[in-house]
C-alpha cells in the first residue's frame, strides 16, 4: 500500500462533516498483523482494536495554508506495544463507531517503509515541510 486518504474520509472533508481545524483530530499507530488498507473503511471502529498501538492526543497548531493540512508534531511517551506498520489520522467524537478515518500513512518520505517496534521510548511523528497532506 502507499499513504492514501479514505475515500470517504475526503468526502466527509469536502461535504463539511469534518472541520480539520476545529474537529478533534488524532492519530493511530497500527499494528500491520491483521489490519489492511481498505477504500471501504470509514470509522475508527474498522480498525479493531487489537490493531491499534497507541493513539495521541489532540494535534495541536493546526493550519491548512495553500491546502496542506499541518499541525505540530506528536510524541508517544513510553511506547510499547506490537510492531506498528502505519499510522492513520482520524476525527476523534469519542466513539470510534462515528470517527471517521481520514488518512492512511505506511511510507515515510523518501518512499521507504514505515515500521518499527515499540521499545519503551518516545516516538515523535514529524511532519514534513508539506504537512500531514495536501488537497
Amino acid at each position: 500500500m502507499a499513504n492514501a486518504l479514505y475515500p470517504k474520509g475526503k468526502k466527509a472533508i469536502l461535504d463539511g462533516d469534518v472541520d480539520l481545524l476545529n474537529d478533534t483530530m488524532k492519530i493511530v499507530l497500527v499494528d500491520g498483523d491483521s489490519y489492511v488498507y481498505n477504500t471501504g473503511h470509514d470509522f475508527l471502529d474498522d480498525i479493531g482494536v487489537g490493531d491499534r498501538v497507541a493513539t495521541s492526543s489532540a494535534l495541536t497548531s493546526k493550519t491548512t495554508t495553500d491546502g496542506a493540512f499541518d499541525a505540530a508534531d506528536v510524541t508517544f511517551t513510553a511506547l510499547t506495544g506490537n510492531t506498528v506498520v502505519a499510522w492513520v489520522l482520524y476525527k476523534d467524537t469519542g466513539t470510534a463507531s462515528t470517527s471517521p478515518l481520514i488518512a492512511f500513512f505506511d511510507k515515510v518520505s523518501g518512499g521507504g517503509s514505515f515500521s518499527f517496534t515499540p521499545n519503551g521510548s518516545n516516538l515523535t511523528l514529524s511532519f514534513g515541510a508539506g504537512g500531514i497532506f495536501s488537497i
